[in-house]
């Protein structure tokens, strides 16, 4: 579990095995001493498990899954990606309940300054449309945020400037797709209506 409070921006090093499930190597400023082979750390959103470590980089294992669901497939070399390790037990609960489980992707449609903050549009596949609420929670590439308004499969949000410094979102541009992660309880409510049918 994580709370959608970055803590570091990694760049990825190096993606080998592009023939079957890539081998992802991350450069962090995590003291990966702390960090045990098998834990989870959130990628750009996605729950991925170290594989490996060294020094001051570790490697993530990205399934076919994985890949068909987000966009790691852009990623390359020199990629900027937000991180946040797991959640440990008595760790301040800042943002909400994230689970690293990317639902899709949203695009962002439109990026308006708004005084010191950026107001951003997003809009994504209908079947997300729904669980998409007014004054609601949705993580973007890992960063737990509110949102502002809904209209249709459209959704905003206002980035402040610390956040707009502190994690990748201040380097979209119009037409970039980013992972969403919709609401948990969200997600659990529109499966239980679908169930009742």
């Amino acid at each position: 579990m994580f709370t959608g409070i970055i803590t570091d921006i990694g760049t990825v090093q190096s993606i080998t095995n592009k023939e079957g499930d890539w081998h992802i190597g991350i450069q962090t400023s995590f003291d990966l001493s702390l960090t045990d082979i098998g834990a989870s750390i959130a990628c750009g959103g996605c729950c991925l498990t170290v594989v490996k470590k060294e020094a001051d980089v570790f490697y993530v294992d990205v399934s076919a899954e994985s890949l068909a669901k987000t966009n790691i497939g852009s990623w390359e070399q020199g990629t900027k990606i937000n991180l946040e390790s797991a959640l440990k037990m008595g760790d301040e609960m800042g943002g909400h309940i994230v689970s690293g489980h990317v639902d899709g992707l949203a695009e962002l449609k439109s990026l308006i300054p708004d005084g010191d903050s950026h107001r951003l549009t997003f809009a994504v596949a209908d079947d997300l449309a729904p669980m998409i609420a007014p004054k609601g929670s949705v993580t973007l590439n890992g960063v737990s945020l509110t949102i502002n308004e809904v209209n249709h499969n459209e959704f905003g949000v206002n980035i402040i400037p610390h956040t707009w410094d502190h994690t990748t979102l201040g380097t979209l541009q119009e037409g970039d797709k980013v992972h969403v992660e919709v609401d948990m309880l969200a997600r659990y409510v529109m499966r239980a209506l679908a169930y009742k049918k």
